[in-house]
């Protein structure tokens, strides 16, 4: 199993025999690195979604069409990906699984806002926003999307027991590091942690280090922008 972490909220994860791109923002992300995008969608099989804000939608319905691939998410923002750009959007919802290959993904809670941008600059509501429990290899991996630390997080642990928790943690519109090692330490019983969402805005945390500090004894990585690591 190997990560790559595309800037802001966008992974590569290779599970499973299939490679999953989970929110990706290529165009426009300021800590994408352009001259690297062939090689961050190359042999991509399928998208995750976790909501409709434009940092983690972005990219989406283009890489879709490009490579001829599916997109999965929450109901409403699939209807409004098929029916606005043509894509191939497979929307399921909450406490749902779909089956890419031999990868089983989970849709679960998260605790934030979801719409979309119109051309005008106005918003559309865009469903619920969500996080994904990604099983394959007999291993499962919990991409929190972004959200707060919730009660829920417990039920998840005991339903699901992922041993990777990929975890917003930039703090302002999301959980900030303090809260996320909160989450990972007193709600679930992770081996390894990497956070996303952060350093992309000033208004975001810029670093790991007090996540790493309060979890010992938990794998905390930080890779770099388009740095893959086995996990």
């Amino acid at each position: 199993m190997r990560f790559t972490w595309l800037g802001h909220a966008g992974i590569r994860l290779e599970i499973g025999g299939e490679v999953l791109l989970v929110d990706p923002w290529l165009e426009g992300n300021p800590a994408f690195p352009a001259e690297r995008r062939a090689e961050a969608i190359a042999g991509t099989t399928a998208i995750l979604v976790t909501h409709g804000h434009g940092d983690h939608v972005g990219s989406a319905s283009g890489l879709a069409r490009e490579l001829d691939i599916p997109v999965y998410g929450m109901v409403e923002l699939m209807d409004w990906l098929s029916d606005t750009h043509g894509v191939n959007a497979m929307g399921f919802n909450k406490g749902g699984t779909v089956r890419i290959g031999e990868v089983a993904v989970t849709m679960v809670n998260a605790v934030h806002s979801s719409s979309v941008t119109l051309p005008d600059g106005g918003r559309l509501p865009a469903g619920s926003e969500a996080g994904f429990m990604i099983a394959g290899e007999g291993r499962c991996v919990y991409v929190s999307g972004d959200t707060d630390v919730m009660a829920d997080m417990g039920v998840w642990q005991d339903l699901h027991a992922p041993e990777i928790g990929i975890l917003c943690a930039g703090g302002h519109y999301t959980m900030d590091m303090k809260r996320a090692a909160y989450a990972a330490s007193k709600l679930f019983r992770f081996g390894t942690v990497i956070p996303v969402h952060y350093k992309t805005f000033p208004v975001l945390e810029q670093s790991a280090e007090p996540l790493k500090a309060a979890l010992p004894g938990v794998r905390v990585l930080d890779p770099g922008v388009m740095e893959t690591v086995e996990l």
